[in-house]
């Protein structure tokens, strides 16, 4: 294992942030695997996996195990990681001016379609390199104009020439489930697996520009865009929601590293027999189909369907009460599907979204992730 600091602009004069970056395997190997925890600072469980997965990672490559390169960034945002009000730990969004710091990471398609034009050939690995070429130099080109811009292009940079970007998260309260492009359904079939997701949810555009998808959205749309030579899909990216913000312990950790060991040895990343893949517990299903469900009234919060639950559209999701008056008022399901995630908080103004519902039928458009 190679570990290095990667320095980030700083806060403020004498505020200075790194990167932790743990390297494993050959440089250049192939597969790249790259893997970063809690890009939402305050999501935990990802990093006690990462922490588990590292120790993994250092005795198989001292077993000579490692096939490809492997690299492991166990927290991946120390801004976040920082931010505390009043106590309370805000990682999600950056204090400086509110935004999600797993949204707006830069859109590099036109651009790198501009440097690939009339280059590509009926190679379709030459036409991998050269698209890589071509999305590092956009990448490279980027100005960012402030610290969370710079921490975004650091992690990108680092992933942005992976084979395959593992983006490790959690929900509030949730179960297992993950988010990936539709045409890398096949690719994290396994995965979906051996993490045991309940939900696994697909879409070309989510919306707002996520990591994950920053990674794998260009192959897609320049094979698309130059249809007449051909170009494999060559960065597949998802992001792993390791169920609940609460959910942290050595053994689930240990789970969760084992799954992701086993998945990279699928790949052929990690040497070794290919391991057993269970039956899955779910199918696939479009993003679009998962449905919020709103409060409909200001009050607490008593929920009736647990997170794991098959529930139909009208069945009661939670109660809303009102403390002074008594009304309780009812959060319904809008579809039939699994109750995947829900709020940790429980006292809610009206509009607020509660839960989330994994449902089979297509009906959003836009954006489609919350804040």
């Amino acid at each position: 294992m190679k570990t290095e600091q990667i320095a980030l602009s700083p806060l403020a004069p004498g505020a200075s942030l790194s990167l932790t970056v743990h390297r494993f395997g050959e440089a250049g190997a192939r597969p790249r695997v790259y893997v970063q925890a809690s890009l939402h600072a305050d999501e935990i469980p990802g990093m006690i996996a990462a922490h588990h997965l590292r120790e993994r990672l250092a005795a198989l490559e001292a077993e000579g195990r490692i096939r490809g390169e492997i690299i492991l960034v166990p927290s991946a945002n120390p801004i976040g990681l920082a931010q505390r009000v009043l106590g309370d730990h805000i990682g999600r969004f950056n204090l400086a001016d509110g935004l999600n710091f797993n949204r707006g990471y830069p859109y590099l398609v036109p651009k790198a379609a501009e440097r690939i034009e009339g280059k590509l050939s009926a190679d379709p690995e030459a036409n991998v390199r050269l698209i890589r070429e071509a999305l590092r130099a956009e990448l490279d080109a980027w100005g960012t104009s402030n610290p969370a811009e710079a921490m975004k292009k650091a992690l990108l940079t680092l992933a942005i020439e992976a084979d395959i970007v593992l983006d490790l998260h959690c929900d509030a309260e949730a179960v297992e489930h993950l988010y990936t492009h539709t045409r890398s359904a096949d690719e994290f079939a396994p995965l979906s697996a051996l993490i045991r997701a309940q939900a696994y949810l697909l879409a070309d555009e989510s919306g707002d520009d996520p990591f994950d998808e920053a990674c794998s959205r260009p192959w897609a749309e320049l094979a698309d865009r130059f249809k007449d030579h051909p170009i494999p899909f060559g960065c597949h990216s998802t992001t792993l929601e390791f169920r609940g913000e609460r959910d942290v312990s050595h053994e689930l950790a240990r789970c969760d590293a084992a799954a992701l060991v086993a998945y990279m040895t699928l790949r052929g990343a990690i040497a070794g027999e290919a391991p057993q893949v269970p039956v899955p517990l779910c199918q696939p299903t479009p993003l679009a189909a998962s449905e919020p469900v709103p409060s409909p009234a200001t009050g607490i919060v008593v929920f009736q369907a647990q997170v794991g639950d098959r529930v139909k559209a009208g069945d009661v999701i939670a109660d809303i009460v009102d403390p002074h008056g008594g009304t309780v008022t009812q959060a319904t399901s809008p579809c039939d599907g699994l109750v995947f995630a829900r709020i940790a908080q429980r006292f809610v103004t009206e509009g607020t979204r509660l839960a989330k519902v994994a449902g089979t039928t297509a009906k959003r458009t836009g954006k489609l992730l919350s804040a």
